[in-house]
This record gives C-alpha cells, structure tokens and sequence, in this order.
C-alpha cells in the first residue's frame, strides 16, 4: 500500500491511497473540516467512479471504524510536494466548452489535478468526469507549476 500527500493551497490536503490490490482511493480534506473520499477506475486515474462528501463529524466517525484506537496503524510512504493551485477559466473559445470534464484526460495528460469548478450558480467541488463544463466556469486545478500551465493551455486552447 502506497500513501501519498499532495497540499492543496487554499483548499486543504489530498490523500492518495493506492491499496495492495491496485485501487485508487483520494480523501481531500478540507481546511473547514469537510472530506470527500474519491474511488477511481484503476485503469485510468482520471475516471472517478464516485464520490462522497463527509462533513466533519461524519468523518471522525467513519475514521473511528476504519482505525479504532487499539488497531496498529499501517505504515506509509507519504511525499509533500510543492504545488501550485490556479483558477482556469473556460471561455467561450475554449475547445472544452460543452463537453465532458473526462474528455481532458488532465490528470493523465499534465499530472495536474480538477479539484473544483466554480459556476456562477455555484461551486462544484471534486467534480466527476461526466460533468460537463461551460462558458464563464473557472477551472480549479492543483499541481506542478509545469502541469498547471499545461492544463492551462489545454482549457484554453492556446
């Protein structure tokens, strides 16, 4: 089993857990206390195949039958990485306008992470790759600088 931490500026803190049978399970936790646990295709690590927002009390208790206070923890492999976090706009010109977040491939193509899209009507956090994205969204991306500014290109069609 592999743990990895990536901070999320501004956001909180993403867990990747990649267990021992080749699943793929991201918990974001956010600095107000909420979570959201994310399982994903191992396959293609940018199909999430579900998510599930936890508030904070909803997460203590599920942590507390995962790991009850007398049960050894497991080790980990945990790496902080400097990341950037960067609001992308979807414009009209964008090639992205109307189409499925999934159909990016991000997370493949540049490493970089969708963690949001901010709509007028409002936020959309950990969104799936069936959302589809519109005029006047801005993307919410977490990475590299290099990947970030790839994905950036990528939105924005330039």
């Amino acid at each position: 089993m592999t743990t990895q931490r990536t901070k999320l500026p501004g956001v909180g803190t993403q867990y990747d857990i990649e267990t021992r049978a080749g699943r793929h399970i991201s918990v974001v936790a956010h600095q107000d206390g909420r979570r959201f646990l994310g399982f994903y295709e191992p396959e293609d690590p940018d199909a999430c195949q579900a998510t599930v927002p936890l508030d904070a009390d909803e997460a203590s208790s599920l942590a507390g039958l995962l790991a009850p206070p007398d049960t050894p923890r497991l080790a980990t492999n945990e790496m902080d990485l400097d990341l950037v976090t960067e609001k992308i706009p979807v414009t009209s010109q964008s090639p992205y306008r109307g189409r499925q977040l999934g159909e990016t491939r991000a997370r493949t193509r540049t490493g970089a992470y969708i963690v949001a899209v901010l709509r007028r009507t409002g936020p959309h956090p950990s969104p799936g790759p069936e959302f589809r994205l519109e005029a006047g969204d801005c993307v919410v991306a977490v990475g590299t600088r290099e990947g970030v500014d790839e994905l950036t290109h990528i939105i924005c069609g330039t």
